[in-house]
């Protein structure tokens, strides 16, 4: 199932948490409100990417000595590749997982290029 972000929205979700974040604050009118996704739809487009590039994933909350909760969410693949990232907010996190998945993939395209180049 593919899932998209409303119109200036972007699949990185380094930009779409601004958008959550613009959407925290009052809207003049319904049909702007309709036009952000909301936190639980990002966390599953996020979630769709990496189960469609190969990942599996999980997360889990915990409270620190202080009593604050802690997210902690990890992507692993069958090759060994792993990823555990902390943050304070559950979004955040996945925003890391996200990003460090990603920048993988761009080294292993990059590595595979140079391979064929020589």
């Amino acid at each position: 199932m593919q899932r998209d972000l409303p119109d200036g929205c972007r699949t990185g979700l380094s930009d779409s948490v601004q958008k959550i974040v613009l959407c925290a604050k009052p809207l003049p009118s319904e049909e702007q409100e309709r036009q952000y996704p909301t936190v639980r739809e990002v966390l599953g487009i996020i979630a769709d990417n990496l189960k469609k590039a190969g990942w599996s994933y999980g997360y889990v909350s915990a409270l620190d000595s202080e009593g604050r909760t802690t997210w902690i969410a990890d992507a692993h693949r069958g090759d060994g590749k792993r990823f555990v990232v902390r943050a304070d907010e559950k979004l955040i996190a996945f925003d890391r997982l996200s990003r460090n998945v990603r920048m993988l993939q761009l080294r292993d395209r990059q590595a595979a290029r140079s391979w064929q180049a020589a």
